[in-house]
């Protein structure tokens, strides 16, 4: 029997428990799962990318069937270049299906043996999104438990509280 191999694309800017729990739900589903960092254009980041990769596999490193990654390129095509057969992504709210769909559907046209899975949030981290916790951790707001430690450790270094 040939291993289950999936993907989790993300920014990560910077991780959070809500990606954690995605992640971990993941790596109970699946036999190998690659975390990919990827940059997106359209996206100030407030981490550089160096950071976001040593925050997430510092967070990750217990998962010993998770691997983190950097990819440029297409998600279908490293999906391909690892035998992944499945994307998986996490749900919020409808707005986030929407957005999810029209990729997922993207996707499907560009590598149709390739399957998006949405997992929904549980309620704990429903709320949890990375622009919210750098607005809160700006302000000097406690973000304990919304992210990693090394993340909160991070997050009040960048903002010198």
């Amino acid at each position: 029997m040939s291993e289950k191999i999936a993907v989790y694309p993300g920014t990560f800017d910077p991780i959070t428990n809500g990606h954690l729990d995605m992640i971990k739900r993941g790596a109970k589903m699946f036999d190998k799962l690659y975390v990919v960092l990827s940059e997106n254009t359209n996206k100030n980041y407030l981490f550089t990318l160096d950071e976001r990769l040593t925050l997430t596999k510092e967070t990750l490193s217990p998962l010993t069937n998770v691997e983190v990654v950097v990819s440029s390129g297409l998600t279908v095509d490293f999906a391909k270049q690892v035998e992944a057969t499945v994307i998986l992504r996490g749900l919020r709210s409808t707005t986030d299906f929407d957005y999810e769909y029209a990729i997922a559907t993207s996707n499907s046209k560009l590598n149709e043996e390739i399957e998006t899975i949405f997992l929904m949030s549980r309620g704990q981290h429903f709320h949890i999104t990375s622009s919210i916790v750098k607005e809160i951790a700006k302000f000097s707001g406690d973000v304990t438990e919304f992210v990693p430690p090394c993340v909160k450790k991070k997050l009040q270094a960048k903002f010198g509280n």
